[in-house]
């Protein structure tokens, strides 16, 4: 009895030191590593308020540990760089292939070249593509027509309808002898259950997880996620946007939660560099380098449009779609068009789309009246007020779920893909876009866009600053998480 009781007066201590310890190398932690002071104060305040919790829920939710991971892995490894299919065009030569009222936008080009990007090449053709109902059968289409190489990569794969679908055509492209590699977002990969490995496993098809969640250890990079979507068939076609594979995206076949979204079809030179992201992703959690003519073909100009792709992470490429939007936001004369599910801007953004509104630019952000994440929502709603007290319009669409990401600028520029306007987007996740420097590839996004703003409803600022008071006391507390969110 004495041992115990010695044991436990002990313990009264430890605990307690441990606590302070572990609080104290948390705090430094983020007051030295934080580049966002909110955060910053958000999470040192957190820390100590919650002790011992705070602290390791910070070391779980808000170190990135993913940058040095990546560094480590991919440091004597040789990145994807392949030579361009055709001469990168410069921001010079952009400006005489681009209308009179949008020549302007040739410096925007300049801008997104000194961040360390992928060249903008000529030589392309870009198609929307409207939900699953006009994506999945084109991409199944590019599937079953494939001889060499397919690559796909998807945040997530659910064992649905449309899952078993693609799992069957890709299982059906390996016994022709096409070579398939399959990357599958760990997180994203237990949407579903039972999840899709197994169907993938039956049909023969290599799949692998990015950055597995489990064991215990790994939740450490829990929020780190390939939120990616990327399908490259030959080296030649490609296929990039919001979609995920679920049922849920092909609204003919009235699945019980539908959700709107936007994914492209990509053909000519700049295709390599999706292969070049899918290559680097797949060789992060692999160590299989894909190289050669069945995965990075010669590629043909296939029509006039001028793109590049822009892959954006926790790594090497950090920040470049933040910057990348921030320079279209500054670049803008007439218009800017904002579609996004996720709607949390930093104090950057907010800033940028304030000063183009004052400067008399349209500015006009589309979200879903109904989002599937309620908090977000709350956090968002927050927010509003500072972009509509300087003009920003901002409009309310109806139901189904709208996880469309459009982004377009002067009636010439657009920005395609999967990220959002979100923290986790835009610092946490991993994302591909693709740039384009186009009028009628704008128009069709245009044109897409004006169609669900003519369903949507108008926020006013009054109807903002009439919430009551536990709505705005909600929505508030709701904000203080956006870092996490």
């Amino acid at each position: 009895m004495d041992h115990l009781g010695e044991l436990h007066r002990v313990s009264r201590y430890i605990i307690p030191a441990v606590a302070l310890l572990l609080s104290v190398v948390a705090a430094v932690h983020a007051v030295l590593y934080k580049r966002d002071s909110r955060a910053a104060v958000l999470w040192v305040g957190f820390i100590w308020l919650v002790p011992l919790g705070g602290a390791i829920l910070y070391f779980i939710m808000g170190v990135n540990r993913i940058r040095r991971r990546a560094v480590l892995l991919r440091g004597n490894m040789e990145r994807y760089r392949t030579a361009p299919h055709a001469v990168p065009c410069q921001p010079d030569e952009l400006e005489h292939h681009l209308p009179p009222q949008a020549r302007h936008l040739s410096s925007l080009a300049e801008a997104v070249n000194k961040l360390g990007v992928r060249p903008l090449l000529p030589g392309n053709r870009i198609e929307p593509l409207v939900n699953g109902d006009q994506a999945y059968p084109a991409m199944l289409d590019a599937i079953g027509r494939a001889k060499h190489s397919i690559a796909l990569s998807t945040y997530i794969f659910d064992r649905d309808e449309v899952g078993m679908a693609f799992a069957r055509s890709l299982g059906a492209a390996v016994r022709r002898g096409v070579e398939v590699r399959v990357l599958i977002d760990a997180t994203g990969s237990h949407y579903s259950w039972p999840a899709i490995g197994g169907a993938l496993r039956h049909e023969k098809v290599r799949f692998a997880r990015f950055l597995p969640t489990f064991p215990i250890w790994q939740l450490l990079s829990l929020n780190l996620r390939n939120h990616r979507k990327i399908l490259v068939v030959d080296g030649k076609t490609g296929f990039t946007g919001g979609l995920n594979l679920r049922i849920g995206h092909w609204l003919e076949k009235k699945p019980s939660s539908p959700v709107q979204d936007v994914h492209v079809r990509v053909e000519g030179p700049v295709v390599a560099e999706l292969q070049e992201v899918f290559a680097d992703d797949w060789l992060f959690t692999t160590g299989e380098s894909l190289r050669g003519e069945k995965w990075f073909p010669q590629l043909e100009s296939m029509g006039p449009m001028i793109a590049r792709g822009i892959a954006d992470g926790p790594d090497e490429d950090y920040d470049k779609m933040r910057w990348t939007i921030l320079s279209a936001l500054a670049s803008a004369r007439e218009s800017i068009r904002v579609a996004t599910p996720y709607f949390l801007p930093g104090p950057g953004l907010i800033s940028e789309l304030n000063v183009a509104a004052m400067r008399g630019v349209q500015v006009d952000i589309l979200l879903p009246a109904r989002n599937n994440l309620p908090v977000v929502q709350w956090a968002s709603r927050a927010q509003w007020w500072q972009v509509l007290e300087h003009g920003c319009r901002l409009w309310l669409t109806p139901p189904p779920f709208d996880h469309s990401k459009l982004f377009v600028v002067d009636d010439c520029w657009s920005l395609v893909g999967s990220a959002n306007w979100d923290p986790r987007s835009l610092r946490l996740n991993f994302e591909f876009n693709v740039e384009c420097y186009d009028a009628e590839l704008a128009a069709k996004l245009t044109g897409l866009f004006e169609s669900k703003r003519s369903e949507a409803r108008r926020v006013t600022i009054e109807e903002v600053d009439a919430r009551r008071l536990p709505i705005r006391l909600r929505d508030g507390v709701a904000r203080l998480f956006t870092p996490f969110l």
